[in-house]
């Protein structure tokens, strides 16, 4: 069975950080020619992969995270670029609450400047208690879950996207739209 989650890295490598170096331009939304990223995994990887690999890694992991998409003959990371300004998506109405997955250590800075993108270009919710724990658990092995009162943030203003399935985006949500004591 072919290493998907290196076929995975080496497609953010790739698609988030530098095309140039494999030949490739991104376009302003991230896209490139996906037959060139094909072309650029088999010369890396001779044999090594199949185009149902590639496939398989776009469907998601098992979690249900997407990091890539395809639309029509072009493929993009979802998130994480070094390279093209922020993945868009169009707004969508979110459910009333949505959760998120944090560490203790962060629930100061939280409280006091709302849940922020940091490193990222979205803050990541979850649209189950379930699927926040797990998408804590990356960072801590004692994850808190904090509930978003995502209805009442997006009726004051503030765009929420839906990129995937268990998943939904958002640029910041300030702290009274936070649920602490949930």
């Amino acid at each position: 069975m072919a290493d998907q989650t290196r076929l995975s890295k080496f497609l953010s490598l790739i698609l988030r950080h530098r095309a140039q170096d494999f030949g490739l331009t991104l376009d302003a939304d991230g896209f490139t020619d996906l037959d060139s990223v094909w072309a650029a995994v088999e010369r890396c990887y001779p044999g090594c992969y199949i185009e149902a690999d590639l496939q398989a890694v776009v469907a998601g992991d098992p979690t249900g995270k997407k990091r890539f998409e395809i639309v029509g003959d072009r493929i993009r990371a979802r998130y994480g670029h070094t390279q093209v300004r922020t993945i868009t998506y169009p707004p969508v109405e979110p459910p009333e609450y949505l959760y998120h997955g944090t560490h203790a250590k962060a629930l100061d800075a939280i409280r006091g400047d709302g849940l922020k993108p940091m490193q990222r270009q979205y803050v990541h919710l979850s649209l189950s208690v379930e699927w926040a724990v797990m998408v804590g658990r990356r960072r801590t092995d004692a994850p808190v879950i904090l509930r978003v009162r995502a209805g009442e943030a997006h009726r004051a203003g503030i765009e929420f996207y839906h990129p995937e399935p268990n998943h939904y985006l958002v640029e910041a949500v300030p702290p009274r739209f936070i649920d602490f004591d949930y």
